[in-house]
């Protein structure tokens, strides 16, 4: 059974407001064990960092001024997280809602629910 662990990281809470993600880890896990395959990347959100958001991750407007746009990233993502492999995130709800903002956004299609923990 393959297992993407994922977590993201933003520049707020709400997608909808304007928030969004600057980073995106992946760990690939096969039947528990975890294989070394990774996506890791650091993404240009396009606006300013809250200095809450910068608190929490560290992460600066001027680090990530030169970083991809999720547009760029996006079909590398949804390649490494694949079609069928549960998605495993501490506080999915909040990962998917801002995933699903930024692929929507870009026309690409969004992770089927069923797939996510």
């Amino acid at each position: 059974m393959r297992e993407i662990i994922l977590d993201t990281e933003t520049t707020g809470f709400d997608p909808v407001a304007g928030d969004r993600i600057v980073e995106i880890g992946c760990v690939e896990l096969l039947n528990k064990f975890p294989t070394g395959a990774t996506f890791h990347v650091y993404i240009n959100p396009e606006r300013d960092m809250p200095p809450q958001a910068e608190a929490v991750h560290g992460l600066t407007a001027e680090f990530l001024a030169d970083k991809p746009l999720f547009a760029e990233i996006a079909e590398q993502f949804l390649a490494f997280i694949g079609g069928e492999a549960k998605l495993v995130a501490h506080n999915a709800g909040f990962d998917m809602a801002f995933l699903d903002y930024e692929l929507k956004k870009c026309g690409h299609p969004l992770p089927a629910r069923d797939r996510v923990v």
